[in-house]
């Protein structure tokens, strides 16, 4: 973990630590001066990683530097608990975290479920079946804390059906897997707060509109990239095609939303949360935050909507935007 070099192709394991560079330390707040905000919601893929899915020490430094000023650093991420675990301890969380874009907020140290937003049963069974009717592994993420697994994997043949980034992510990430044949065989469905699936965006791009005009209504949808293209080649061994991840979710989920959750839960007025993101799930806590940060690297609709652009996950943006807020810049 921390110390060790990424190179440009990265090995088939956790994100690390990447090298120190020459950069000075963020600081902490003058004496007198608190920081105008009190909550920093913190992307992960595309934000606190770097283009290679590492953390630098720079970046881990500004992060522990945000906490030692008295803010709370919320890890806001797609990911499921299980698939943070590294990046977590590197950044040594210990307050609540927003997993599987905003419908579970858990605790990183005791991996218990604080709250969680499900899908409609009906709704489960629907994208299910939809997404299985076009060739498609369905993977319907479940509360972990609740049923003692990451994932159920709906298909008739893993073996042709899951995508190699999938398979491998759940073998080195620590992903608890359950694959079934149909949904008759969910023995916990009202634990289900993601449907989706991955693959390159030629075979998930008509499915994805299908859905959208079926469901557009009832679902917060997203399509978007998975992993950085260096990582994707560095797992399948071939240049291709970018692997997105088409999701659906409750019509009432988002980052956003498991953000006024907890600050509610903490007496945090919205008024006092700043939140940094670059990608399409991170759009409503841009938008509503006091303070939203693009990343240099986000797409144009973060851009639109931020209040502040930092730079991009190749220059410790976190960093930057981190030492602005500690410095009363921003």
């Amino acid at each position: 973990m921390g110390g060790a070099q990424v190179s440009r192709r990265p090995r088939l394991r956790s994100p690390v630590t990447e090298p120190r560079t020459r950069t000075a330390r963020p600081p902490t707040p003058p004496i007198g001066l608190h920081p105008r905000y009190d909550l920093l919601a913190l992307d992960l893929d595309g934000t606190l990683l770097s283009p290679s899915a590492g953390v630098s020490q720079r970046n881990v430094e500004a992060v522990l530097a945000a906490r030692r000023a008295g803010i709370d650093v919320v890890v806001c991420t797609g990911r499921g608990l299980a698939e943070c675990r590294p990046i977590l301890d590197l950044i040594q969380q210990v307050q609540p975290i927003v997993v599987a874009g905003g419908s579970i907020l858990a605790c990183p140290v005791t991996g218990s479920t604080l709250h969680r937003f499900p899908m409609d049963l009906a709704l489960v069974t629907s994208v299910v079946h939809l997404l299985v009717s076009h060739g498609h592994a369905a993977l319907v993420l479940k509360d972990a804390h609740a049923v003692g697994y990451d994932y159920l994997v709906v298909c008739d043949d893993p073996l042709s059906k899951v995508d190699p980034v999938t398979s491998w992510w759940f073998k080195n990430l620590g992903v608890k897997v359950r694959f079934i044949s149909t949904l008759d065989e969910d023995e916990h469905p009202e634990h289900t707060v993601r449907v989706g699936v991955c693959g390159t965006h030629a075979r998930t791009e008509a499915v994805a509109l299908e859905l959208r005009d079926a469901f557009g209504d009832r679902t917060v949808l997203h399509h978007f990239p998975a992993v950085a293209p260096a990582v994707t080649a560095a797992i399948t061994g071939i240049e291709s095609d970018p692997i997105v991840i088409l999701e659906a979710f409750d019509r009432l989920v988002s980052k956003w939303t498991a953000i006024q959750w907890l600050a509610a839960q903490r007496g945090i007025p919205e008024s006092r949360i700043a939140a940094i993101g670059d990608q399409i799930n991170d759009v409503p806590m841009i938008r509503h935050a006091a303070l939203g940060i693009a990343m240099g690297n986000a797409i144009p609709d973060v851009r639109s909507l931020a209040k502040k652009v930092t730079l991009d996950n190749a220059s410790d943006g976190v960093a930057h935007a981190i030492d602005h807020i500690l410095a009363g810049r921003w």
